[in-house]
């Protein structure tokens, strides 16, 4: 385990312990796995106990990973404990952020992706030129879904530039 991991895994027992002091609970510490990939920082797999990060973002920017991404997480695990499924960052969700540890409940991170960032293609519409994933672009390859622009509520087309 690499110093950063190991400074990842000692602050979710942190958060962990925390929450059990203050929720009069007695919650194990999940499983922690370094293995998640793009432009995802962390997962909380809820049934698992397990949460999982990217080793790649979590390199990138250390500080706010441990002072925003495993809070987050901890917090998906914590609700689903005591509340069972609800809306992901629903009301019990943010309630835990803020009031059992003191954090903006904030969905999503800020990081910088480039260096995560997968091959992507361009789509147009009517008003833009969108790039889509390699996942969404063999979905609609496949014919499996059509995407449609936010703005000009057009489908959005492929064109291969000529070799």
């Amino acid at each position: 385990m690499n110093e950063l991991h190991y400074r990842i895994t000692r602050r979710v027992s942190e958060f962990i312990s925390h929450a059990n002091l203050t929720l009069n609970t007695e919650f194990s510490a999940p499983a922690i796995r370094f293995d998640i990939r793009g432009k995802t920082a962390g997962m909380a797999l809820l049934q698992r106990w397990q949460l999982r990060f990217n080793p790649v973002l979590l390199a990138e920017n250390p500080d706010a990973f441990i002072e925003e991404v495993v809070p987050h997480e901890v917090s998906h695990l914590i609700v689903f404990a005591r509340f069972g499924r609800v809306r992901p960052h629903g009301k019990e969700w943010q309630s835990v952020m803020s009031q059992v540890f003191d954090v903006q409940p904030k969905t999503t991170h800020s990081f910088d992706i480039k260096s995560v960032e997968g091959k992507t293609f361009p789509y147009h519409c009517e008003c833009d030129v969108i790039p889509l994933s390699v996942r969404r672009h063999n979905k609609v390859q496949r014919q499996q879904v059509q995407y449609v622009c936010r703005r000009c509520k057009q489908p959005l087309v492929w064109k291969p530039s000529s070799p």
